[in-house]
């Protein structure tokens, strides 16, 4: 399926790109993850229902939608941009309107990602490069300080890692590198197309 036929089955809006003009130079503008990768990453990375999965910088929820479709799994989309916010409210209306009511929650919250509280029933978390690297270290902290609240294995996914985040995670954090995931077609041209995988605790 194309991206436009993914959209459509899942009942939402997700294309485009957001330049956030008027924020901060520490969020960057939104893109959505292609669904090519997400075939791909979840062909080898599987989410249960019990699992609580949160996205930081969700924009519109393509990934958020997906993986409540696919996994049932209850989903958090963090979204500062009160546009971005507003449409993955207004896909929220959309996807549940025809979708079966089966798995966990799904819910959004517009706050900035350094400011949300984890869960502890949250145990995944994605990023697409949503914001800077003093921000992603902030949000990082937030994760491990959770998980010494409450014990637990937990993931951070990074798409299109960039160089920053990957020095942050394999040299000044506890997580593991456990798997690396390429998109086939797309790593081809650009090797900055795959997934790291970090794991806390198994």
């Amino acid at each position: 399926m194309n991206e436009k036929e993914y959209d459509n089955l899942l009942r939402i809006k997700t294309g485009g790109t957001l330049e956030l003009l008027s924020q901060s130079a520490h969020y960057n503008r939104y893109e959505a993850t292609p669904y090519e990768a997400l075939d791909e990453l979840f062909k080898s990375y599987e989410l249960n229902q019990s699992d609580g999965f949160v996205d930081f910088g969700c924009g519109k929820a393509r990934v958020s939608f997906y993986v409540h479709h696919h996994f049932g799994a209850s989903v958090t989309g963090i979204e500062m941009n009160g546009q971005l916010y507003e449409d993955s409210i207004e896909n929220l209306v959309r996807y549940r309107r025809k979708a079966k009511r089966h798995g966990g929650a799904i819910r959004f919250e517009r706050c900035f990602a350094e400011t949300y509280e984890i869960d502890p029933s949250e145990n995944c978390f994605y990023f697409f490069n949503p914001f800077s690297i003093q921000i992603f270290m902030t949000v990082i902290g937030n994760i491990l300080l959770s998980v010494e609240q409450a014990a637990r294995p937990v993931d951070v996914i990074l798409y299109y890692p960039t160089a920053e985040y990957v020095q942050y995670m394999d040299n000044q954090t506890t997580f593991e590198l456990w798997k690396e995931v390429k998109v086939d077609r797309l790593y081809e041209k650009n090797e900055n197309e795959r997934f790291l995988i970090y794991r806390l605790g198994e």
